[in-house]
C-alpha cells in the first residue's frame, strides 16, 4: 500500500464505500463518513430503531469491501469489515462519536441502534 493512502487513512474523512448486495451480488456503492480512532478506522450511522441500514446487512453477508478515498489522496482500498456487536465495545465507540464527530448525539441511541463496524484495509489485516 503507498505511503500516501497509508497517511490518508488515518484520518476521518468522508469516503465511499462498496459492498457486496447481498440479494443481488451487484456492487453497491454509498457515501459514508469513517473516524479514526486510536489507529483503528470504524464506520458508524445514526441510530435508526426501525430497521438496519443495507450497507450493514450487505456486510454481515459478505465482510469484503473497497474503501474509496476521494480528498487529496483518491484510491480504492481493499478491506474487511468486522461488524461491532459487543455491547461494551459499542457503548465506547458511541461515547467517543457522540463526543468528538457528532456532538449532540445521544450515546444510548447510538449503542441500541446505530450501525457499527472496524474496517480493516486487506494490506494491514496481517
Amino acid at each position: 500500500m503507498d505511503e500516501q493512502v497509508r497517511r490518508a487513512l488515518r484520518h476521518g474523512q468522508t469516503i465511499d464505500i462498496t459492498t457486496t448486495g447481498r440479494q443481488s451480488g451487484a456492487p453497491r456503492r454509498i457515501e459514508i463518513v469513517d473516524h479514526v480512532i486510536d489507529g483503528r478506522i470504524y464506520i458508524t450511522g445514526m441510530p435508526r430503531a426501525d430497521r438496519k441500514r443495507a450497507w450493514l446487512l450487505n456486510l454481515e453477508a459478505d465482510p469484503h469491501m473497497v474503501v474509496h478515498l476521494k480528498g487529496p489522496v483518491v484510491a480504492d482500498v481493499p478491506a474487511t469489515a468486522r461488524v461491532i456487536t459487543e455491547p461494551t465495545e459499542r457503548q465506547a465507540l458511541a461515547d467517543w462519536v457522540a463526543t468528538n464527530a457528532w456532538r449532540g448525539q445521544d450515546p444510548g441511541a447510538m449503542t441500541a441502534y446505530a450501525p457499527m463496524i472496524e474496517v480493516v484495509p486487506d494490506d494491514l489485516a496481517a
